[in-house]
């Protein structure tokens, strides 16, 4: 027999720490599962090293020293003792959690949980808890018997009341291992000590106990205590501690909650397993061959890890495939092996519980048997057959029924399934008791099924709504929510199970049960988003026109179809047939908003016609037949309409409408304001003179005034306007015609001015039209010839003042009456524009008639308008009276007027106007024209305008130098005025005329003058001279001596006279200036150098230093700037130095040059020093202070590969990045890499890297790659330098060497592992088993698939949750394939298709195992297609076991698999299998097997068809199968399941007639008894007496004789008792009814967590007098049929003669 027992060695620690000495228990610590931490030195450093013993390559290594480590069973957390210090530290976030000192010295550490650690020192035991403020607290204090124990463990109970301190050591006397346990309870503050090596506290039950106890589990002299807590009566239990050495002590213990099982492990490595029911010992096991000093409780295996003196890191595990076989067959305890089965649900022990419940049933121990059900593993036997058999039972009297033993007791272990619940809640409610089964849903114990939710539905919908959510029955959900009126409830569920639910249904029952809930329902399943509409919307809107719901309907289409996109054309279409078939007012407001233009247009037209919208169906008809046929119904439409209509239609589509539906309209005499609105309405659009004609035509000839009374001001027709006048002449209307007139532009002014003057009527309207178009002087003479003065006098006062002069004109044409002219004027006076007036006058020589008139308007108005003065100047130059004072002192005629009037008559006078009027060119003109050149000369110089100037000066002038003469010799001498004089010369200066302007200054200036010493006049004679090139300047720079010689000098420099500049500027005392003009223009250097000697100032010599610098003379640069003592300019100095190499001489400009405190004087000195590889210098000057730029210099030399220099200044400023650079450079790799440590800059680090793989110093370059692999962005780059290189090993060893460190990353296992699939593929596998966490997954899986690595790329698939793909690679690939790890991962994947390509690969490659694979994926796989599939491959019989599997446990039944397995027992000829499967499995093709095997070779498989056809009603088939198999009992049985008279009458005379006369007898009784039911009396008695067999028919004739007098006596008495017997009758119905109590009693055999209360009906164990226990309760008895006075059992012939056997 197999032990039980598995030891693994997870970890080896002697592998992990430096010194083996150093694995103890005071160095180790185990915490937890994942949790064990080792103290270790590399080098002089110690080191605590945290691991995961079940992946050991998961680790963190932490330096630091320790006295205790105490390791968080959860987070990377470390509690660490050192000194009397305590320090909790979380490395995932870097920060120390908690920090004290202890003023007692701490002996052992642990954590109790996730947040308290415990802290046991010489004197105490402290709980500290993780939060910020706490500090540790004294639980209580160790006993005196505790002294000197190095304390080995420390425990708590769940509720941390009871607390156990562990101790050990070794007898000095015996050298033994000795044990001390100190017991605390929290609660009561008391202590007990116990001479025990180990112990703890576990939740468990006891045998015979219902819950589970806390207890204390110890081992206490080589005895195991199990002590109850904290109950009134605590149960206790001890057992021996077996061992198999004497000396042999107990040292560490654990428990399994799985298995219930208490490990107690000894200090010779021997486990001893206990069970905590009754503390039976269940397995020793040799363990470990040392000590193990360390132990904790596996929870992932419900085992032990333990770690031994070896440095072994132990899995001890129990087997459960083994485990109850051991204890059945070794220690033969079937009790015990079923009680552990059952706690930790193994599989495989189903027998044994079997065989337990058979016994218990039979022994009628039905609360056992229900235990024994209960605790059967996975629930193997809660079937229902089960539950049948319960109901079957018969009851004990004083018992509950053993149905209801055995819900109650399922009811107090946990929750009952789907069967059971069913079971129990149908009688439970059907007496009334909702509150029950609230109960019992709310603490979980009912398992919900769509079955169950329909019987609770009839009872109570939240509850059948609780059901249907916990059995996800998504469409009964749905159902409920649309009941309660929940609808976002509908969709939110929905949505969140996945679940496609026929939203059109729902609706249509939404429109049944709540019609108002309708249109919130619709639309939200149409405003889904964002996955779009869940409802066809056109089918919702046909059920809501179905249920009459048109509101609802509006209020949802409305929102639906309101983007108005073409794609909603059919539904607009329907949406608006509908409404204008219910609701035509809301279509027409639909209509109005204009919410809708993509509907059928011409359908919706004629629905619109039918609805009596004849206004809609105008707006949507295109046929005319169809327009007109709508628009006589003008009643029915408003005339804003009409009119809008035919105006739109005309100017939209077709004038030929508009003008066929006027026509239409005209027809009838009522419409002729509307036909006058529609021709206004459509002026523009129609002809107006087409829609004249049309009225006309029509009849309506007074309908044409008013139309054109109303649009004749905008009508754009000069024909229609005229026409309008005509009409409005003729009929008197003169106001319509002012009107017209005035306000049109549109008609012909000569043709109504004609008709006007023809027509004699009042003139204003002819007013207006001369008045306007220019017809006033006809106007005069019409009004003036036909004597209407006043209408003159009208005209000029009222319409129109500004045409005064135009009637004085032609007045004057007509010679009219001076006096009325001039009373004409008076009237009006300055309204009157004199300008015009005088031109009239003026034009006709009639000027004088205007004087007295004028001059009343300057003295009587005050007037100043210059026409006015103007005109009165022109008289008086005319008249000669007093012109010339006028002219003088009159300020407001027009000087140029006058002038021009005055030419030709006296120039002299146009002098005076022009010059008063400042009329530059008139003057010009007229002074040149009359040689005036003298007035010209004195106007210009007055005038000082540089324009007139430039002009008179323009050498295209002819009498240019006349005026120039004029100038000089008269105008300009006698000048007072500067600004005169200055103009004056500006002006020749403008003119480019240097010799007339230096004539001119010398006349000034060398001539004793006013203006002879003017400074800007000197500047101008030099300037001017200077521009024309005299050879006098220098003679004028001598004898002036008031002009600015600067600014002077600066413009000789600009035209050239550089000689005469210099000596400007020497005559100044401009030193510097003048060095300039040598450097510069003359470029003499000797000449300038000479100066500066001569007057050594440093401004000079900096000047001529600049000039040799620029000149490339550097060297006696250098030597002048350092005499100027000026190092400002050191940007040119430093350029040109450095460029000639001369660094010798810049060294000392330089140092002069420092006292600027410049950055780049310093650094270039640097610079220098290094040029001439002056290092000394160089580390003496930086040694002082400086402002160099020394990084900037460093990086110059470097680039000019002066290295050393590089390396000082690097050094100096540490630089350290570059300083490594530089060192490489030098080849000085070790002081490279010691550089880059000291930058810790990753390009530093790659660059030393990749020089140290170049020059093959491998060892220096892993020093630096460990420092660049940390960086994932730079992993990749450094991999690839080592494998472009060759150097495959090298990097890989680099990479597993930086695993080890701290800072890892997912870059690097994964360039690892990409690594070693392409060059150490060996190491693939278990680098993927161990690291697949911290791979990047989807990289690792393109590089396998490139290296055909399928077994790594399925693992890798697998750990990324890619099971789909993992399926598919292990099928295409047999390298791949594991069976196991497949039927792993076929279990997970999410593509249904796999499964059956799977079941494909299987069939070919692995037949054997297809069942094996079809077991795990039976729930997700469709049995219907793999049943097909196999049956296509013709290999179903593989999957027989699977088949039988399938059509035992699937519910409903899948007919395909009942066929299969049918057909397997066919072709196996099992026909007792076969009935069996076809009497539990029926649903299946029964009559298509029959057939099948009606025509088997085998009498069995016949009479199986003969039962099926019987089975399926063909009564009369299964009779003549078996009668042609002589299976006359068969016959029997079909014709009496028939019912069928003709069928059982036809048997019987088979029998009587047909048969061997030797079975006849025999058969005939028989039949007789079989089909007693359904034989009439009279074919026995016919059929007997011909075939002579009365004597066998006799039995029959008695009893049914019998019945015929009973029936008929009970029929009499029943008629004649009637009415006296019904109040009695009532009283015995009332008593045949079961008695219901309404007293609710518990049930036997219940505790008050299970079923507290039942119907009366289920409690009773003993029926009433006359009635048997059902499911519901107690049904009277049935009476059996009567057959005389032997009463027979049916189908159990009587042993008599007449019925033989």
């Amino acid at each position: 027999m197999e032990d039980p027992v598995k030891t693994k060695t997870l970890l080896d620690l002697k592998t992990v720490v430096s010194d083996p000495s150093l694995i103890s228990f005071t160095t180790t610590s185990l915490q937890s599962e994942t949790a064990l931490t080792c103290q270790t030195l590399i080098g002089a450093d110690k080191y605590v090293i945290r691991l995961n013993p079940r992946n050991p390559t998961q680790r963190d290594q932490h330096k630091m020293g320790a006295d205790l480590v105490a390791p968080h069973p959860k987070s990377n957390i470390l509690a660490l003792k050192g000194g009397a210090s305590i320090q909790v530290y979380n490395f995932d976030i870097g920060s120390r959690l908690k920090s004290f000192k202890m003023t007692e010295n701490v002996v052992y550490m642990k954590w109790l949980d996730i947040s308290t650690l415990a802290l046991v020192t010489t004197n105490g035991v402290y709980h500290c808890t993780m939060d910020a403020e706490s500090i540790p607290e004294l639980v209580f204090q160790r006993l005196p018997q505790l002294e000197g124990y190095n304390i080995i463990n420390y425990r708590a109970d769940a509720n941390k009341n009871w607390l156990m301190l562990q101790g050990s050591m070794v007898d000095p006397a015996t050298q033994r291992l000795v044990g001390a346990i100190q017991v605390y309870n929290v609660s009561k503050k008391k202590s007990q000590f116990l001479p025990g090596h180990a112990g703890m506290f576990i939740q468990g039950q006891l045998m015979g106990k219902q819950v589970q106890s806390n207890l204390m589990v110890m081992a206490v002299n080589n005895k195991l205590l199990i002590n109850e807590l904290d109950v009134d009566a605590p149960a206790k239990m001890m057992q021996d501690i077996r061992f198999l050495d004497d000396k042999d002590v107990p040292i560490a213990m654990e428990y399994s909650t799985r298995f219930g099982l208490i490990f107690v492990i000894s200090a010779m490595g021997l486990l001893s397993a206990y069970d905590i029911g009754d503390a039976a010992l269940v397995l020793m096991s040799k363990v470990s061959p040392s000590l193990i000093f360390s132990t904790i409780s596996e929870e992932t295996e419900n085992g032990v890890i333990g770690i031994n003196q070896q440095g072994q890191v132990l899995s001890i595990t129990v087997n459960p495939n083994t485990l109850v076989p051991f204890i059945t067959q070794k220690l033969k305890n079937v009790p015990l092996a079923v009680r552990i089965a059952s706690r930790a649900n193994l599989t495989g022990t189903e027998e044994l519980f079997t065989e337990q419940f058979e016994a218990a049933f039979a022994a009628q121990n039905y609360q056992e048997a229900a235990r024994v059900v209960a605790s059967s593993p996975g629930g193997a036997l809660r079937t229902a057959q089960t539950i049948q058999r319960f109901k079957a039972a018969a009851p004990i009297p004083g018992q509950a029924l053993p149905i209801m033993q055995y819900l109650a007791l399922l009811l107090d272990k946990g929750k009952l399934n789907e069967r059971e619940s069913l079971e129990l809640l149908i009688p439970v409610m059907q007496q009334g008791h909702k509150e029950m089964v609230q109960k019992w849903m709310q603490e979980g114990k009912i398992s919900a099924s769509e079955e169950l939710g329909n019987f609770l539905r009839q009872y109570d919908i939240q509850l059948a709504l609780i059901i249907y959510l916990q059995s996800k029955s998504h469409e009964k959900v749905a159902q409920i929510y649309c009941e309660l009126g929940e609808y976002e409830n509908v969709i939110k569920y929905c949505k969140s199970n996945n679940y496609k639910a026929p939203y059109t249904e729902l609706l249509r029952g939404v429109c049944q049960i709540n019609p108002a809930g309708s249109e919130q329902f619709c639309k939200l399943l149409y405003d889904n988003a964002p996955e779009g509409p869940l409802i066809d919307i056109g089918e919702a809107m046909e059920i809501l026109f179905q249920f009459d719901l048109i509101k609802e309907l509006t209020g949802v289409m409305v929102g639906v179809l309101a983007k108005n996109e073409p794609t909603q054309a059919k539904l607009q279409t329907r949406y608006l047939e509908i409404l204008l078939l219910k609701r035509p007012d809301v279509a027409n407001a639909l209509f109005e908003k204009r919410l809708f233009t993509e509907y059928d247009q011409a359908y919706i037209a004629h629905c619109c016609e039918k609805a009596g919208l004849y206004n809609r169906a105008l707006e949507h008809y295109d046929a005319l037949p169809d327009i007109l046929r709508c628009i006589v119904f003008t009643n029915k439409m408003t005339m804003e309409f009409v009119t809008s209509y035919i105006h739109d239609v005309s100017e939209q589509r077709d004038v030929a409408i508009g003008t066929a539906c006027l026509k239409q309209l005209t027809k009838n005499k009522a419409n002729l304001p509307l036909c006058v609105e529609v021709c206004k309405k459509c002026t523009g659009v129609i002809d107006p003179k087409e829609m004249i004609t049309i009225l006309e035509q029509g009849g309506m000839v007074e309908a044409v005034y008013l139309y054109l009374q109303g649009v004749a001001a905008t009508i754009e027709d000069k024909e229609l306007v005229f026409r309008f006048i005509q009409s409005a002449v003729k009929t008197g209307q003169i106001k319509d015609v002012e009107r017209v007139v005035r306000e049109s532009k549109w008609y012909d002014p000569k043709e109504v001015k004609d008709l006007l003057k023809e027509s004699k009527i009042e003139p204003t309207a002819l007013m207006i039209v001369c008045d306007r178009y220019g017809y006033v002087d006809e106007l005069v003479k019409y009004l003036y010839h036909n004597n209407l003065h006043k209408a003159i006098e009208r005209y000029v006062t009222g319409f129109n003042a500004k045409a005064t002069p135009v009637v004085v004109g032609t007045l004057l044409d007509v010679e009219a009456n001076e006096e009325f002219i001039n009373s004409l004027l008076g009237l009006v006076k300055n309204e009157c524009p004199i300008d015009q007036l005088v031109e009239e006058c003026e034009r006709r020589n009639r000027l004088r008639i205007l004087q007295p008139f004028l001059e009343a308007r300057v003295s009587e108005d005050g007037n100043t308008d210059p026409a006015c003065h103007s005109a009165l100047a022109k008289i008086y130059v005319e008249t000669n009276t007093n012109a010339d004072q006028f002219l003088t002192d009159n300020q407001f005629y027009d000087s140029l007027v006058v002038g021009k009037f005055c030419e030709k008559r006296d120039p002299r006078r146009a002098v005076i106007c022009y010059r008063r009027g400042k009329c530059d060119q008139e003057m010009i003109q007229l002074t040149n024209n009359n040689s005036l050149f003298k007035e010209q000369a004195k106007y210009l110089v007055e005038r000082r305008d540089k324009d007139l100037w430039a002009q008179v000066l323009n050498e295209e002038n002819p009498n240019r130098r006349a005026v120039i003469d004029q100038v000089t010799s008269s105008a300009l001498p006698a000048c007072k005025n500067p600004n005169e004089v200055s103009d004056t010369v500006k002006a020749f200066v403008s003119a480019n005329l240097p010799n007339e302007l230096i004539e001119l200054l010398e006349v000034i200036m060398l001539r004793k003058s006013d203006f002879s010493s003017n400074r800007n006049l000197q500047n101008l004679l030099l300037i001017t001279a200077i521009k024309a090139g005299s050879n006098r300047v220098k003679d004028y720079i001598q004898r002036l001596d008031n002009y600015d010689g600067i600014e002077v000098a600066k413009f000789a420099l600009s035209s050239g006279l550089n000689e005469e500049a210099f000596e400007m500027y020497k005559k100044f005392d401009h030193h510097k200036e003048a060095i300039g003009v040598l450097l510069d223009q003359i470029d003499d250097v000797e000449r300038a150098y000479d100066y500066a000697v001569a007057v050594n100032t440093k401004e000079c010599w900096s000047l001529v230093a600049k000039g040799q610098l620029d000149r490339g003379m550097v060297e006696k640069s250098i030597d002048s700037y350092l005499r100027a003592e000026d190092p400002n300019n050191y940007h040119e100095v430093i350029s040109a130095a450095r460029d000639s190499n001369l660094y010798g001489a810049l060294v000392k400009y330089l140092k002069m040059a420092r006292v600027l405190k410049e950055q780049l004087i310093d650094s270039e000195l640097v610079y220098a020093y290094a040029k001439i590889d002056a290092l000394a210098e160089i580390e003496e000057f930086i040694s002082q202070s400086n402002q160099a730029d020394l990084d900037g210099i460093g990086e110059r030399c470097f680039d000019e590969q002066m290295y050393n220099a590089a390396r000082i200044l690097f050094n100096h400023i540490g630089n350290y990045a570059r300083l490594a650079s530089t060192l490489v450079c030098l080849g000085q790799y070790q002081g490279a890499v010691d550089a880059a440590r000291k930058a810790q800059s990753i390009r530093t680090w790659k660059e030393v890297c990749f020089a140290c793989v170049d020059a093959h110093q491998f060892r220096l370059a892993q020093m630096c790659g460990v420092n660049i692999v940390v960086q994932a962005d730079e992993l990749e780059e450094l991999v690839q330098y080592y494998t472009d290189r060759g150097r495959f090993e090298e990097v890989i060893s680099l990479l597993e060497y930086a695993m080890r460190l701290e800072r890892t990353h997912m870059g690097m296992f994964t360039e690892l592992g990409i690594l070693y699939s392409r060059f150490k593929p060996e190491k693939l596998m278990e680098h993927i088993k161990l690291f697949h966490s911290k791979i990047n997954i989807a990289k690792m899986l393109t590089v396998c698939e490139q290296n055909l690595q399928w077994s790594e790329l399925c693992v890798l698939y697998c750990h990324y949750d890619e099971y789909d793909s993992a399926a598919t690679k292990m099928m295409e690939h047999i390298d791949a394939w594991n069976h196991a790890q497949f039927k792993d991962i076929i279990q997970k994947v999410t593509n249904m298709e796999i499964f059956y390509r799977a079941i494909d690969v299987y069939l070919k490659q692995h037949p054997t195992l297809l069942c094996d694979l079809l077991s795990v994926m039976a729930p997700r796989i469709d049995n219907t297609r793999v049943v097909s599939q196999l049956r296509r491959s013709g290999m179903i019989a593989l999957i027989k076991p699977y088949l039988l599997f399938v059509q035992s446990s699937t519910k409903p039944e899948i007919p395909e698999v009942n066929e299969a397995v049918n057909d397997l027992y066919l072709e196996e000829e099992d026909v007792d299998s076969l009935r069996a499967s076809i009497e539990n499995y029926p649903t299946f093709d029964q009559l298509g097997l029959s057939r099948r095997l009606e025509a088997h070779p085998l009498l069995r498989m016949r009479r199986l068809a003969t039962w099926l056809y019987t089975k399926n009603k063909r009564f009369a088939h299964a009779v003549e199968l078996a009668k042609k198999d002589q299976m006359y009992q068969d016959a029997m049985v079909a014709t009496a399941e028939s019912g069928d008279k003709d069928v059982a009458e036809e048997l019987l005379r088979f029998f009587a007639m047909e048969i061997e006369e030797k079975d006849r007898a025999s058969c005939f009784a028989a039949c007789l008894y079989t089909c007693y039911e359904i034989l009439p009396p009279d074919v026995v008695m016919e059929v007997a007496w011909i075939a002579n067999l009365r004597d066998y028919a006799m039995p029959y004739f008695v009893n049914s004789t019998k019945e015929y007098v009973n029936k008929v006596n009970n029929l009499s008495a029943e008629l004649t008792a009637m009415k006296e017997q019904k109040a009695k009758e009532a009283e015995e119905e009332a008593a045949a009814k079961p008695m219901e109590n309404e007293v609710i009693t518990p049930m036997m055999g219940m505790s008050t967590s299970g079923i507290t209360s039942m119907p009366p009906q289920m409690m009773m164990a003993t029926p009433p007098p006359g009635y048997v226990p059902t499911p519901g309760g107690y049904v009277p008895t049935p009476s059996p049929p009567y057959y005389g006075q032997n009463a027979m059992q049916p189908g159990i012939p009587p042993a008599s003669p007449f019925y033989p056997h």
